[in-house]
């Protein structure tokens, strides 16, 4: 059930979207965990607003400060055809994505193409607030996660676990080098849940609410955002390594067989033995 907060901030987004002239916005979708239902008292609205023509900053401005928001400012980068405008209405933060239709074909076709990005996912459950057909159009096409682009995301997630004796683990738990492990444990989370939403053929989400995310996915390693954290805040360096190993090699032995796969069942079953071992 979407929470209350949620239907708040949608009824405030439909005004901003109203407030928008529709000559220039043909498509307004709202975005992020209010169009999910599950904003909270920390949510802010995050829109798309999609417009014939490309639109410089200065205009997005103009147009942003006419629907209501103020404190304006933007952040991104410049150079692109897309334009990111931040603001307030109401005292509830709001960011506006700005993109011209030419532009939003062209993303369309990068997330079909491979790119990664959770830009699919927003879009596969974006909320038309005002609509020409083209949010319609774009879900249909995300709505088949192509078994092609799957297999070719989980080779991909899987290419770092091997090709160097596991026991080079071990240079991560040195003392006073805190910071390369914990590189290496968001690289793995990352990685991990790539696997996991290509195995379930759903676009993946930004890590934001992870839990709320990975429940309803029927193929995952147990525990799977409980053993994540337990690695990132585990204080024992060797321990919080073993546990996201471990979590890495239950992952691989979830996916299909690939050059890439097999590699890292092998190595990371090698690295939890290493791990094993007290010095």
């Amino acid at each position: 059930m979407p929470t209350g907060r949620s239907g708040k901030l949608r009824t405030l987004a439909q005004r901003v979207a109203d407030a928008l002239p529709a000559e220039l916005a043909e498509e307004v979708v709202l975005t992020g965990s209010v169009s999910r239902g599950m904003a909270d008292e920390l949510s802010d609205i995050e829109m798309l607003v999609v417009t014939h023509e490309p639109l410089e900053l200065e205009d997005c401005f103009t147009l942003a400060r006419a629907a209501g928001l103020d404190a304006l400012d933007t952040w991104g980068a410049q150079d692109g055809p897309a334009r990111r405008v931040s603001g307030f209405r109401d005292g509830v933060p709001i960011e506006l994505i700005w993109w011209p239709r030419e532009h939003g074909e062209a993303q369309m076709h990068a997330l079909l193409a491979g790119e990664m990005s959770s830009t699919a996912d927003a879009l596969a459950n974006g909320v038309p607030l005002r609509t020409s057909g083209l949010l319609a159009a774009w879900q249909e096409q995300l709505h088949a996660y192509p078994a092609q682009l799957a297999a070719a995301r989980i080779e991909d997630a899987a290419l770092p676990w091997g090709g160097f004796a596991p026991a080079g683990l071990l240079t991560l738990v040195r003392p006073g080098d805190r910071l390369a492990l914990a590189e290496w444990l968001v690289d793995a989370a990352t990685r991990v849940l790539a696997i996991v939403f290509a195995l379930n053929r759903v676009w993946q989400p930004t890590t934001k609410r992870l839990s709320a995310r990975v429940a309803p996915l029927p193929i995952k390693p147990d525990r799977l955002t409980e053993r994540i954290e337990e690695a990132l805040t585990e204080a024992d360096p060797r321990r919080a390594l073993r546990v996201m190993t471990e979590l890495q090699l239950h992952t691989v032995l979830l996916a299909p067989g690939g050059p890439n796969v097999d590699r890292a069942r092998i190595w990371l079953a090698e690295g939890v033995e290493v791990l094993r071992v007290r010095p």
